[in-house]
């Protein structure tokens, strides 16, 4: 659509017309000046009275729509798109994700059917990041070593999607819990944004990597990176079959539940256990209530300058009200040089 950002010069247009009114034109003299011999010939012209009312309407004409045109260039008409949503300032938001071998136990139920603890985590997941409008997500996968998956960004779509591609043992079978801490620390410290989140997500302990999962915490506590921790894995596991036929175990029994906790309270986060699938959905439910969203929306209308068209036909019609003017002009004064040679 268009609009105008000083609409109210409009009020210029009738001025003209004001100045005709006010400003009375001087009244001819009675006396003369100069008495000239041929001044009858000069006085009466000998073209046609209607080719020069016709004339004058179209100088009469252009000039007018030329003052109409600048007026309208004043105004300064622009066109607006449609608004266009921004990314919104939020939080840099990492998920760390353990990808170790422990991470291929059963003991999650979903669907009325037996998954592993990575798929658990992907469908909770999946449901977390999609609410996380505004925030900027990063994903870090961990097993022996901790890489990178998925830089800071909000395309929460392509998150979800190397997400769900991860695949057990991918980055090693052991657990680099420090590691992965480092790495989300030196991803978090280059953005400018103030608030930074790192969601922990581990089924064991550190058994592997170069920096100490405390050590780490507390490097991320003096640079204001608040940890969440989520220990998975269930209480009990029934095991079917074998020379002692059904057993129970615990298939948690190697999650360092201490240092997790240890973590979340060196950065001020805080320590999460899940063990079914419920418990971490309503985990991911509180954190959500821990780390809102921004819900202010941000909008930008692409504009474009339109006056500089109605100031370029204002100056196309003045410059033809000027011919126009000279030739009446000329014409008078050549008819007259007619007259006066007869």
């Amino acid at each position: 659509m268009i609009e105008f950002t000083w609409p109210w010069l409009v009020a210029l247009a009738p001025l003209p017309w004001i100045i005709k009114i006010l400003c009375k034109p001087v009244a001819p003299s009675q006396e003369q000046a100069l008495h000239l011999p041929f001044f009858d010939a000069l006085n009466t012209p000998k073209f046609s009275t209607k080719s020069q009312s016709k004339m004058n309407r179209w100088t009469a004409f252009s000039a007018l729509l030329a003052w109409i045109l600048f007026v309208l260039a004043c105004t300064r008409p622009q066109w607006v798109d449609d608004p266009i949503a921004l990314p919104l300032t939020g939080r840099d938001l990492m998920l760390a994700v353990d990808v170790s071998g422990s991470m291929e136990t059963r003991d999650f139920v979903l669907n009325k059917q037996a998954v592993t603890r990575l798929s658990i985590v992907k469908h909770a997941a999946n449901a977390f990041i999609q609410k996380r409008k505004g925030d900027r997500l990063g994903l870090i996968l961990f097993g022996s070593n901790a890489y990178l998956q998925t830089p800071l960004t909000f395309d929460r779509k392509t998150v979800r999607q190397l997400l769900n591609e991860a695949v057990i043992g991918i980055a090693g079978k052991e657990t680099a819990i420090g590691d992965a801490i480092g790495l989300a620390l030196k991803r978090l410290r280059a953005g400018e944004v103030q608030d930074r989140i790192l969601i922990l997500m581990t089924d064991g302990a550190n058994t592997a990597g170069e920096v100490e999962p405390l050590q780490a915490a507390e490097l991320a506590a003096a640079e204001n990176l608040r940890i969440y921790t989520i220990g998975l894995g269930a209480d009990e596991m029934i095991l079917q079959g074998g020379f002692f036929g059904q057993q129970t175990i615990n298939p948690s029994r190697d999650l360092d539940e201490k240092s997790l906790k240890r973590i979340a309270e060196l950065t001020g986060g805080q320590y999460f256990r899940a063990k079914n699938t419920d418990a971490l959905s309503n985990i991911y439910a509180e954190l959500d209530l821990l780390e809102p969203q921004s819900s202010d929306e941000s909008f930008f209308r692409p504009t474009q300058t339109l006056y500089h068209w109605p100031l370029a036909l204002a100056l196309l019609f003045s410059v033809l009200a000027t011919l126009l003017y000279f030739q009446v002009f000329n014409s008078w004064l050549n008819n007259n040089r007619v007259g006066h040679h007869d």
